[in-house]
């Protein structure tokens, strides 16, 4: 029942927004003809796009630091997290005590299932003396994934203390409540999130998503399609309805909270 949960609701943790510098690696930084967007923000076109010329990059310097971890992420964006967490791996062992790349390493590790593994990365990945709040919000996503809530939620709060209104915090924050079937707090967090300069097509398919379990179907689907083109809204409609129309998501949440996680 756990996994089920998990399956349903914790895919959407921005566990990629929590890992130093890698979520704000451009495709401009392979190829100057190309869109300046952080990958997050890309179409499913752009992507693409993105992904060969990395692709081609990472042939030519396969040692490369910057263009691994570029690469690995656009990997993971396209939901290649195998492929990613190798090229990762590989750039880790390149540069096996650099923060980010340990950082980006987890975020790789988390994405292909291996929680435990990628929480003691993210761990040693962290200086307490001079904490970054992007690797506490990452090791939060890890908690809640492990069954942890109240670890994870403290953990963003910190993060939030260093960071205050992060949208990528909030939006984690928003789906740790989701996961405990507190869908009011959880809309709550999501709203501000959303609200704030620099969410992306993630947190608003986050908030669609909890909008849509209580119910309000029409304001779920106009949330999810908000400001993106028409081809972008279709896939997040899409997305949207997968999510909502999954065998027992909604009896599993309230089973969770029956038996108390």
């Amino acid at each position: 029942m756990r996994q089920g949960l998990l399956a349903a609701a914790a895919a959407g943790l921005l566990l990629s927004a929590g890992c130093a510098s890698v979520s704000n690696e451009t495709t401009g930084s392979i190829n100057r003809s190309q869109s300046q967007r952080p990958l997050s923000q890309m179409s499913a076109g752009e992507l693409q796009t993105a992904l060969r010329s990395y692709d081609a990059a990472y042939e030519r310097s396969p040692k490369d630091k910057r263009i691994g971890m570029s690469y690995a992420a656009a990997l993971q964006m396209a939901g290649r997290n195998d492929q990613s967490l190798a090229v990762m791996r590989q750039v880790a062992i390149t540069n096996p005590t650099d923060r980010d790349v340990l950082s980006a390493y987890g975020k790789a590790l988390a994405a292909a299932g291996d929680l435990p593994k990628a929480l003691e990365t993210i761990r040693r990945a962290q200086t307490p003396d001079s904490p970054d709040w992007r690797l506490l919000s990452a090791e939060g996503a890890i908690l809640d994934q492990l069954g942890k809530p109240d670890e994870a939620r403290t953990l963003y709060r910190k993060a939030l203390d260093i960071e205050p209104n992060e949208p990528t915090i909030l939006s984690n924050l928003g789906m740790s409540y989701l996961l405990a079937n507190d869908l009011k707090s959880a809309e709550s967090y999501l709203r501000a999130a959303a609200a704030r300069p620099g969410a992306d097509i993630r947190v608003r398919q986050n908030l669609a998503l909890v909008v849509g379990l209580q119910g309000r179907f029409d304001e779920a689907q106009t949330i999810a399609s908000a400001a993106l083109s028409p081809q972008e809204a279709e896939a997040n409609v899409t997305y949207l309805k997968q999510m909502l129309s999954q065998q027992n998501t909604w009896s599993m949440l309230k089973d969770k909270d029956k038996k108390g996680g």
